[in-house]
C-alpha cells in the first residue's frame, strides 16, 4: 500500500495517507493506456471534412464538346473529377470518429495512470487548496515559488475560486474529480490531488466486487 506525504501549500509536512493499492498501485498497463487515449483522441475530432461528388457540383448539364471527330477523350460533363473544378471522387464526408470504450477499459486505463505517476514520485497530495479569491497571479506564486510546480494537473472537489485562478496559467490545467481523464494525467508532469480528491478517485476507481 503506497504511503505518500500531506503537505499544505508551503510544502511543508503534514500528515501522511495511504492510497489503495488497487487503484494506486497497480501494474501499468502501457497496451491498455495507448488504446484509451486514442479513443479519447479521437472523439475530440469535429469529423466535418466534406468534398462534393459529381452530382454536388453546379453546372455541367451539356456535353462539353461533341462525342466523335476532337481526336479527345469522349466527356460527358465538365463537372467530372478528370477537370479542374469537378467533382471529387471518394472525398470525405461528416462523420463521427468516435470509438467504444467499455467503463472498466476506462478506469483501468486511469488506475494505470495514476499508478505510475506514484512510481515515479509524481504525484503528490495536499491537505486542501484555499484560495481566498479569483486572482490568478496569487495561484501562479503559489505553484511557481512555493510548490515549484509546472506542468501541473490538479484535482479537486468544486473549488470555485481555485478553478477561475488557475484557467489562465499556461501549463496548469483544474479538473475536479469527475473529469479526471487519462489524456491529461499523461500530459502533465505533475499530478497535485487535494486529500479529499484522493478519496472520490478511490470510490470512482476501484474494482467493482
Amino acid at each position: 500500500m503506497p504511503t505518500l506525504d500531506i503537505i499544505n501549500q508551503d510544502k511543508k509536512k503534514v500528515g501522511t495517507i495511504d492510497l489503495r493499492d488497487d487503484v494506486f498501485a497497480v501494474d501499468v498497463n502501457v497496451p491498455l493506456v495507448h488504446q484509451v487515449l486514442k479513443a479519447q483522441l479521437a472523439g475530440r475530432r469535429q469529423g466535418t471534412a466534406k468534398t462534393k461528388t459529381k452530382s454536388e457540383i453546379r453546372g455541367g448539364g451539356r456535353k462539353p464538346f461533341k462525342q466523335k471527330g476532337t481526336g479527345n477523350a469522349r466527356q460527358g460533363s465538365i463537372r467530372t473529377p478528370l477537370r479542374p473544378g469537378g467533382g471529387q471522387s471518394h472525398g470525405p464526408v461528416p462523420r463521427s470518429y468516435e470509438q467504444a470504450t467499455p467503463k472498466e477499459m476506462m478506469r483501468g486505463a486511469l488506475r494505470s495512470a495514476l499508478s505510475d505517476r506514484v512510481k515515479s514520485s509524481r504525484l503528490l497530495v495536499m491537505d486542501e487548496f484555499k484560495v481566498t479569491e479569483v486572482k490568478t497571479k496569487i495561484l501562479a506564486e503559489l505553484l511557481k515559488k512555493k510548490l515549484d510546480l509546472s506542468q501541473v494537473l490538479i484535482v479537486d472537489d468544486e473549488n470555485f475560486n481555485l478553478e477561475r485562478s488557475g484557467r489562465n496559467i499556461p501549463h496548469v490545467k483544474i479538473l475536479r474529480t469527475e473529469g479526471l481523464n487519462v489524456y491529461d494525467i499523461v500530459r502533465h508532469d505533475w499530478i497535485l490531488l487535494t486529500k479529499r480528491a484522493v478519496q472520490a478517485v478511490e470510490t470512482r476507481l476501484a474494482p467493482r466486487s
